[in-house]
């Protein structure tokens, strides 16, 4: 499952966090690598660093045209896609009282269209090529339950489960998968920033947010790693059947069961 030689991924928000650890993990799987972000400078690099393999993609994931345009330039010098991880995003923290509608539609725009914009376009291509796929949504935690500041972070998380398992029906009879992996708190620049943005507004030290809840209802108080998001998104690329598909795999050190 872990031999992807043949096989050609495109990683949004892959310049670095999350994303860069799932395109390399995949690059070292022997995927060819389109590592598309918003920042077209660091996607180049990420690019160079995963060998001659890998190409750097300027993507704003809310963008139609760009997506549509990255994904064609794949397909021109890599080939077809066969694998999507839909990882860009943003967080914004704020109580909904004082939520601007702005950066409420940004967010489900980045989270929401963006998954929908980089689902279609790969889908159009797997089924182009009869080859099948895997995409890869990336959720969280927060796609099962809810926080305080985090509204249309939750909503927007919550909402790609319902794109996933429609995905998963639509996509079976062309032997495309989807599924959504949703990680616990990983120590990412995104969660970097939200330490204190949440010690202001719970109004508790840094060390409380960490402890109290960022990792209060973990099993053992432990942060989720890059190489664990990245290990799962390896073992669901991999996955050759239908037998796993429209599935939410939390991956958060038992934050939260099912």
């Amino acid at each position: 499952m872990h031999d992807l030689n043949g096989k050609v991924a495109l990683v949004t928000g892959a310049a670095s966090g999350i994303g860069r650890a799932i395109a390399e993990a995949y690059a070292k799987a022997g995927a060819r690598i389109a590592v598309a972000d918003i920042a077209a400078d660091k996607a180049g690099e990420a690019a160079k660093a995963m060998g001659s393999h890998a190409i750097g993609l300027a993507m704003d994931v809310t963008d139609e045209a760009q997506v549509d345009e990255g994904f064609a330039r794949t397909a021109r010098e890599l080939g077809p896609v066969d694998i999507l991880v839909s990882n860009a995003g943003i967080q914004i923290i704020s109580p909904l009282v004082d939520l601007a509608f702005a950066d409420w539609k940004r967010m489900l725009a980045i989270h929401l269209d963006g998954a929908f914009l980089t689902t279609r376009a790969a889908m159009r291509q797997m089924i182009d090529a009869g080859r099948g796929g895997s995409i890869i949504l990336m959720g969280s935690a927060h796609s099962h339950v809810a926080s305080k500041f985090k509204a249309p972070y939750v909503t927007a998380k919550h909402g790609l489960l319902g794109l996933a398992r429609t995905i998963a029906k639509e996509g079976a009879a062309h032997g495309i998968r989807a599924n959504v992996i949703c990680p616990g708190f990983v120590r990412t620049p995104l969660v970097e920033k939200q330490i204190p943005e949440q010690a202001k507004e719970l109004g508790i030290s840094e060390d409380e947010v960490i402890r109290n809840v960022m990792l209060r209802d973990t099993v053992d108080g432990e942060f989720t790693t890059l190489e664990d998001i990245a290990d799962t998104a390896l073992f669901l690329a991999g996955f050759g059947s239908n037998a796993l598909t429209g599935q939410s795999l939390l991956v958060s050190h038992g934050w939260h069961m099912q």
